[in-house]
């Protein structure tokens, strides 16, 4: 039996002066799920958060919650949770104070203080925000979006603030609680490694649209487009002659995960590809090298293009040596042509 959405959005519009931010989004959200919006600064993911939360009126479409409109619905009539890029937690008031702020009943101190404990906070109830550290304070916004016990909660950036250490062991604390308490989430980033690692699915927008929506595999290792394609990590866009199950390239041939015909555009991951010696593969040199601890990202010339090339730790190859390029895994046929702007890439 198909689970109905807990949120749908139905051709959603939204202009700012003359300039159309959102135009026409379609999505829907499941009960229990966390879905990220990602895309770059101006793709419009920001907007539509703040139109599901009731802080900006759309000029078309709908918001349905659980299947009610709630498009014109004031934002505390709507029973989400928001979490804040900054928190925006009171200044004046402690931990427990801001988690109880907004709370009704006689019993909002005890739910207030159930909110801290689930997020690991109630030795700190009595501090004021200035007290507590970047990731605490994430903690005690969170426990007040929870807090009323809403079935979504929207985070804007959440993590942005924090340090790169701390922010994966928050990120990865937070999608346990959301997971414990079977509440559903709608995350803005630009953080594509954020996006992946905390997301069941993700939706990449572009120009105030929704490019694609899948798992964080489905969108990886069959993107779509081209900017898809090289927004959610780096990829080799090559041009190829398809012929069935494999296309003739620069590379040579290259499988295909899907049968195409004629001429395409591939979208081939650097980990797909390998380095051999010189007369092993396509012959290239290799014009720049970045370790990264975990890999190593080659830059290799070829006769006609540069391509990158993901290698293990030990891989011997220097600058300016060279190198024979293998492929080893599948390319993606891309809808639509590469934009200027990705067809030169950097290690």
């Amino acid at each position: 039996m198909e689970r109905a959405p807990l949120l749908e959005l139905e051709g959603i519009q939204k202009r700012f002066g003359g300039l159309e931010v959102l135009k026409g989004v379609n999505l829907a959200l499941y009960p229990g799920e966390i879905l990220a919006l990602l895309g770059p600064s101006g793709c419009g993911k920001t907007t539509l958060l703040r139109v599901v939360a009731g802080l900006e009126a759309p000029e078309g479409g709908w918001v349905l919650l659980e299947g009610k409109d709630i498009t014109h619905l004031p934002p505390e009539k709507r029973g989400i949770g928001f979490v804040f890029q900054d928190y925006a937690l009171f200044p004046h008031l402690t931990a427990l104070g801001n988690v109880a702020f907004g709370l009704k009943g006689k019993d909002r101190l005890e739910k207030a203080l159930k909110a801290l404990d689930r997020v690991g906070m109630t030795l700190f109830k009595d501090r004021r925000p200035h007290e507590l550290s970047g990731g605490q304070q994430q903690r005690v916004a969170l426990a007040r979006a929870l807090a009323p016990g809403p079935k979504l909660v929207l985070l804007d950036e959440p993590f942005s603030s924090l340090d790169a250490g701390l922010r994966e062991s928050t990120r990865e604390e937070v999608r346990r609680i959301l997971k414990e308490t079977g509440t559903a989430a709608l995350l803005v980033t630009h953080d594509q490694e954020e996006a992946l690692s905390f997301a069941d699915r993700i939706g990449v927008m572009r120009g105030g649209r929704l490019e694609q929506v899948g798992t964080p595999e489905e969108v990886y290792l069959r993107p779509k487009t081209p900017f898809v394609a090289q927004f959610l990590g780096r990829t080799n866009l090559l041009p190829g002659e398809a012929r069935g199950r494999y296309a003739e390239t620069c590379l040579g041939r290259v499988p295909l995960l899907e049968p195409a015909h004629g001429p395409v555009l591939l979208s081939l991951r650097p980990e797909a590809l390998r380095l051999s010696p010189p007369g092993e593969g396509v012959g290239g040199v290799v014009v720049a090298r970045a370790f990264k601890g975990h890999d190593l990202t080659y830059r290799v010339r070829l006769p006609d293009r540069e391509v990158l090339v993901q290698e293990a730790p030990g891989c011997p190859y220097r600058e300016g040596e060279a190198v024979g390029v293998r492929v080893e895994g599948f390319g993606v046929v891309l809808e639509g042509e590469a934009p200027k702007a990705v067809r030169t890439q950097k290690a």
